[in-house]
């Protein structure tokens, strides 16, 4: 029974993911599809300005700057990542901006206060920034950091100047089948907190979605490991965001895997908007 349930598994996913992938293909405007041009761009920034530790009121948290920037940006690395997940996109981006690179509570240097989820770390970032006094900076996040970004946002509206959420999904529900089975998988072997989030957690309701004013920018790839219909339901319910999916792209390709498209999907709407 259990071989038949893996065996169906495995023939759902195919054909709704080739249906997915026909719409996208059929319909690139329905997605905003995008390619990000990376031929002419600014020599990165090799060194951090600062290398430093803050102490919230539940973590001790660890973070990097890039750039002395009039604007600040504030990239939030994702799942089991750390600052180093998105050095490069940081040492493009402050070229242009001071760029920020916090460590989420249990991840990286930063502390481990024995609990984690998305309110807890949105709580933590907003701390950051009053910490700091980060005058209304630009949140990129990706894929855990994203749904940080949109949690932020919602929570504390009056924290961010914008958010770019990149790779963010509104329930574990609309996950692609393989990804929470390779989840499962893991927990079973090394049973994880941050797995176990994963699986819980986001609950994007369209109410909750709804308390989200500032800009946004919701982001996927062509190939992400959520469905483009939770791409588009995130991006029509948070009112005047934009939407973009990246032609070619996966979870990551263009985030913590090659900083150059960080830099340029970012840049271009900011520019676009007037917001940097």
């Amino acid at each position: 029974m259990k071989a038949f349930t893996g065996i169906m598994l495995i023939i759902t996913t195919f054909f709704s993911g080739f249906a997915s992938q026909i719409d996208f293909i059929v319909n690139p405007a329905k997605y905003n599809a995008i390619i990000l041009d990376i031929s002419s761009l600014p020599a990165p920034v090799e060194e951090p300005v600062k290398d430093d530790y803050i102490e919230l009121s539940e973590v001790k948290m660890h973070y990097l700057v890039y750039g002395t920037g009039e604007k600040a940006v504030i990239l939030v690395h994702g799942n089991g990542g750390s600052a180093n997940s998105l050095k490069e996109a940081a040492q493009y981006l402050a070229n242009d901006y001071t760029v920020y690179l916090p460590e989420s509570r249990c991840h990286g240097k930063s502390s481990d206060p024995g609990v984690i989820s998305y309110d807890l770390m949105a709580g933590d970032l907003n701390e950051f920034i009053e910490a700091l006094d980060i005058d209304k900076p630009i949140i990129i996040g990706h894929s855990d950091g994203a749904i940080n970004a949109i949690t932020l946002a919602a929570l504390y509206p009056d924290a961010a100047g914008a958010i770019i959420a990149c790779g963010a999904n509104s329930n574990p529900g609309t996950f692609k089948p393989y990804f929470p089975l390779g989840v499962r998988i893991a927990n079973m072997f090394k049973p994880d907190k941050l797995n176990d989030m994963m699986l819980e957690l986001p609950d994007f309701t369209p109410g909750f979605l709804s308390k989200v004013t500032c800009p946004a920018y919701i982001v996927s790839g062509q190939f992400d490991i959520m469905w483009l219909s939770d791409t588009v339901y995130i991006h029509e319910n948070i009112k005047g965001s934009d939407m973009a999916v990246i032609k070619g792209a996966d979870h990551s390709s263009y985030m913590s895997h090659d900083g150059r498209q960080t830099y340029v999907l970012a840049k271009n709407w900011l520019d676009e908007k007037g917001l940097a």
